[in-house]
């Protein structure tokens, strides 16, 4: 059995409390502190240097990684108040699957480099907090490994074309296969920005790192500091979401008019991204695009964002201006270096209690239905 700390001892899922027993027991009580500085700053201290960078790292200047977390901050709540409110639903539903709660796990590259169970850990955190997880085609375990661990409850592919038409074709008939809910093509990476940190460390995969949904020929190996892809076109939104049989998710939408022109092309979701701030730089934070594409789009389709997601407020902020749900990335990332499966575990279910306590201060019952008014933009 998969581990949770690189030892022989499995991981008991009991130990991983469900996120609805994990709301404030009463009005006023706080939730347990979260502090993802600090897990920050304990992955960087058990990660090698040029890997903890590669987490961590943004593209050129990183003006868009830097500017991410404070851009939920130019919003300010509206509390509502007398509203009775003590206990407010956490579950939603995405893309028509049950979730226990509004943040998820956005995909991201290499998670063995971080731990080694790597995307099997995650995968057991997210069932035990109800969370949605997306995999990454640059896992360091295959697909049907994670939709193993996921089981029954609702995961996504996140698709890249970084090979042959055949292989990628391929990738996403797997995932229909293995029942994933979703797949997630990201948009964003013609080529990859180009980011200094990784330059400067030379970077390049571990030696014996297993890129478990690559193809077996060596000669397809990516090099991460110079790759180009096969151009993405709004035709393949179709033509994939036809190879899975999966309802299609564009991720790495930054405009209004763009995201119509997915959902006119067959996207069921479109997922506002900056891609960590690794892409494009600077640009527009997913805060401030976010309200402009909901608008766009209306309720046509569901709307996901992700970008610097830190706090229940920043949670809360995301939903009133039209988010169906965020997801997490590098504070994952330092949940796992740092404790595996309950690392990862602990920031999905504290960020959720974050939520719920927030959303009780604020006098609102249900993170399907956060009014638009509950935010304003700071002045």
């Amino acid at each position: 059995m998969a581990t949770d700390n690189g030892t022989d001892s499995p991981v008991p899922r009991e130990r991983v409390r469900a996120v609805h027993e994990m709301t404030p027991d009463a009005p006023g009580q706080e939730p347990p502190f979260l502090d993802l500085d600090l897990l920050e700053a304990r992955a960087r201290a058990s990660l090698p240097p040029a890997v903890f960078d590669y987490y961590a790292g943004g593209s050129e200047t990183e003006t868009t990684m830097r500017e991410a977390p404070e851009s939920w901050r130019s919003w300010r709540l509206r509390p509502r108040v007398l509203r009775g409110v003590t206990a407010p639903r956490l579950g939603t539903e995405l893309l028509g699957s049950a979730v226990g709660t509004p943040i998820g796990v956005a995909p991201w590259a290499y998670q063995g480099m971080a731990h080694p169970d790597g995307e099997l850990a995650t995968a057991r955190a997210a069932v035990a907090t109800g969370a949605l997880m997306t995999a990454s085609t640059s896992a360091t375990h295959t697909l049907e490994e994670i939709a193993g661990e996921t089981g029954d409850s609702p995961a996504w592919f996140q698709l890249y074309r970084l090979h042959s038409t055949a292989h990628t074709e391929d990738l996403a008939r797997r995932a229909g296969d293995a029942g994933y809910r979703a797949l997630v093509m990201t948009v964003d990476v013609p080529l990859l920005g180009r980011r200094h940190r990784d330059l400067a460390n030379a970077f390049a995969l571990p030696e014996g790192l297993r890129m478990a949904n690559h193809p077996a020929a060596g000669d397809e190996r990516p090099d991460l500091r110079d790759l180009a892809t096969a151009t993405w076109t709004f035709d393949d939104i179709a033509r994939f979401g036809e190879v899975s049989g999966l309802p299609v998710v564009v991720k790495g939408v930054l405009r209004g008019d763009d995201a119509v022109r997915c959902v006119q092309a067959g996207a069921s979701a479109v997922w506002v991204s900056t891609h960590g701030g690794r892409q494009a730089d600077p640009a527009i934070a997913s805060a401030h695009a976010l309200p402009e594409i909901v608008d766009a789009v209306g309720d046509d389709v569901e709307v996901y964002a992700d970008g610097g997601i830190r706090t229940g407020s920043d949670v809360l902020t995301a939903l009133a201006l039209g988010a169906r749900a965020v997801f997490l990335g590098r504070p994952i990332a330092w949940g796992l270096a740092d404790g595996g499966a309950d690392g990862v575990a602990r920031v999905l279910a504290g960020l959720t209690e974050e939520l719920a306590h927030m959303m009780v201060l604020c006098g609102l019952d249900d993170v399907r239905s956060v009014p638009r008014d509950s935010v304003a933009a700071a002045r």
